[in-house]
């Protein structure tokens, strides 16, 4: 077993469709008690008739709205049972590049991808019986800005730096803060990209990554390897050498 949940309770945002929906599925098959939230109440019954018998509970969900937010935590808490395990995992994407570039566009994916976890650690951390375990995801696109990936880049970002400078305080607290970065996964989002996607992996492959990174106590979960250490390459090279990389990846 990756990550045993012997009946404890876990929440799964952005649960309807990709990533967050295989993590469901994966912990439910693991045991865990999982309760599902996303926008979609039908991609959510969808999710629950798959699983096995009463092991998943959907809560649908806007992460923007905070008193929602606050409210699925609650339900979750008194109908399930404590939050033993937090994966924030809602976001959104959408191709960003010069040409008709938009601050409405850039609003809207901050709104859920960095707000939306906000309202989410906040809820989760004023909540009668905190969370002990929260993992967030982020993306390797937010290591540096990539072309065409300006608003999803921008907000990934963000929400590394957010959960880095939160995890000291964390650590002291009892909390167990973790950051998940992955690479291209095959789900709707990523299709809609009109670009390569090296490493590109099946949102079952990112759900077996998570969890034995989960079960292995790690802070960052940063997958698949080879792509991630070519990131992490990207992040510390010169600007200089950096752009002309970059500037490769531009179509003409």
């Amino acid at each position: 077993m990756r990550l045993p949940g012997k009946g404890r309770v876990a929440w799964v945002t952005g649960s309807g469709k990709g990533i967050g929906r295989a993590v469901a599925l994966a912990l439910a098959a693991e045991g865990w008690r999982v309760a599902v939230s996303a926008r979609t109440a039908a991609d959510l019954d969808v999710l629950v008739r798959e699983a096995p018998a009463s092991a998943i509970t959907p809560f649908v969900l806007d992460v923007t709205d905070p008193l929602a937010t606050a409210a699925v935590i609650a339900r979750v808490n008194a109908e399930m049972g404590p939050i033993a395990l937090a994966i924030l995992n809602a976001g959104t994407h959408r191709p960003t590049p010069l040409a008709g570039f938009s601050a409405s566009d850039l609003a809207a994916l901050i709104d859920v991808n960095l707000m939306g976890v906000a309202h989410g650690l906040a809820a989760l951390l004023a909540a009668p019986t905190p969370a002990r375990d929260i993992a967030v995801v982020a993306s390797l696109a937010g290591y540096r800005g990539l072309p065409r990936a300006a608003a999803y880049g921008a907000s990934k970002a963000a929400v590394i730096n957010l959960i880095e400078a939160l995890k000291p305080e964390a650590d002291q607290a009892g909390i167990r803060l973790r950051l998940i970065n992955p690479g291209f996964v095959a789900t709707p989002l990523t299709d809609l990209n009109d670009f390569p996607m090296p490493f590109l992996i099946s949102a079952e492959a990112a759900a077996d990554y998570i969890l034995r990174g989960l079960a292995g106590g790690r802070f960052e979960i940063a997958f698949p390897y080879r792509f991630a250490w070519i990131m992490k390459l990207l992040r510390i090279l010169p600007a200089g050498l950096f752009f002309r990389i970059t500037r490769g990846m531009v179509a003409k």
